[in-house]
């Protein structure tokens, strides 16, 4: 039995973090290549953040990216070469994603829009990830900067994104991986805490599930041809722009607490907090089947565990994982 990212290092203290880089160096390039315009899709003002490619044991971090899941920003680009694909709820109970790259990278990813304070939580899992993100509210780039974690946006890394002319801002930013992160770490830099083996015993067979936001929802239909569970957005078949269908090996349907933060959109509506510490009750989808399960993540730096009503480790699948995480009823 294999088992994906349950060991990890010791976590390094933060002045030994992060590599250092010429940020102006940087924005000279990607102006001259055209690259982007340097802005941030929340129009506040220009920040500092160094890149970095490898951590302080030379040893590549994992790379998360958040994705734009609006409608207008539909098809992605690279959702397919994630290993892990995090939902979470956003303003107006609308959708977006967390991509987490560590055993491939794909030549673009996006359309990249801004952090969320959940999301520092969430990263915390991973030892110094590299964050990669439009923008954010000027009151929360202190607490990103604060994070264990490179943030990598356009301010930071101007020749690592790229505007794509044929779409509307603000869902045309997209980011070159490769620009940022040499290799990609490996499986080991997952540390998720999903283990990954044989398929449990028992589960419910199920050949269609639908999990609901307020204002999005998500259909995976399992292909017993492919092995593997087709991905659906609001109704409508999830493609990346190369036109493969979007899938998943596990779906990890997670309920948890989603309250009231301290943060707004510029249209006054309060951002959601989704609360990945702590435990409750889950539903995991593969090989064609649901199995009960309960989830616990006793700390921010743990992973989650998943075991099944007697108390036995619920495993996934090889393959990508989309993890859902949806208000606790």
């Amino acid at each position: 039995m294999a088992t994906v990212g349950t060991e990890r290092g010791a976590r390094r203290r933060r002045g030994g973090r992060r590599a250092g880089v010429l940020l102006a160096a940087l924005l000279a390039a990607g102006l001259a290549a055209g690259c982007t315009s340097g802005g941030s899709d929340d129009g506040r003002g220009p920040r500092e953040s160094p890149g970095a490619t490898r951590d302080g044991d030379g040893h590549p971090p994992v790379l998360a990216v958040k994705i734009d899941n609006a409608p207008a920003a539909r098809p992605p680009s690279g959702l397919d070469a994630a290993d892990v694909v995090y939902v979470e709820q956003v303003e107006g109970g609308l959708s977006r994603l967390m991509a987490v790259y560590a055993t491939r990278l794909p030549e673009s990813v996006g359309p990249v829009r801004s952090a969320r304070e959940s999301d520092l939580e969430l990263l915390r899992q991973f030892d110094e990830p590299l964050l990669a993100f439009s923008g954010a509210q000027s009151k929360l780039l202190p607490l990103i900067d604060e994070a264990p974690l490179t943030p990598v946006d356009p301010r930071s890394e101007a020749d690592a994104f790229t505007r794509d002319s044929g779409r509307a801002a603000p869902h045309n930013l997209y980011l070159r991986p490769d620009r940022v992160l040499d290799d990609p770490p490996g499986k080991d830099a997952l540390t998720t805490g999903f283990r990954e083996g044989p398929t449990p015993s028992g589960g419910t067979p199920e050949e269609e599930v639908t999990v609901r936001f307020p204002a999005a929802r998500f259909t995976f239909t399992w292909s017993g041809a492919d092995r593997n569970w087709k991905v659906s957005m609001d109704g409508s078949p999830a493609n990346t722009r190369d036109g493969d269908r979007l899938t998943a090996a596990t779906v990890v349907v997670q309920d948890v607490t989603v309250r009231s933060s301290g943060f707004r959109d510029f249209l006054g509506n309060n951002t959601p907090y989704t609360e990945t510490v702590g435990s409750g009750k889950a539903t995991v989808l593969r090989d064609g089947r649901a199995y009960p399960a309960s989830w616990s993540r006793p700390s921010a730096e743990d992973g989650t565990s998943l075991t099944s009503p007697d108390g036995d480790p619920v495993n996934v699948a090889a393959g990508p994982v989309w993890v859902l995480l949806t208000s606790a009823r």
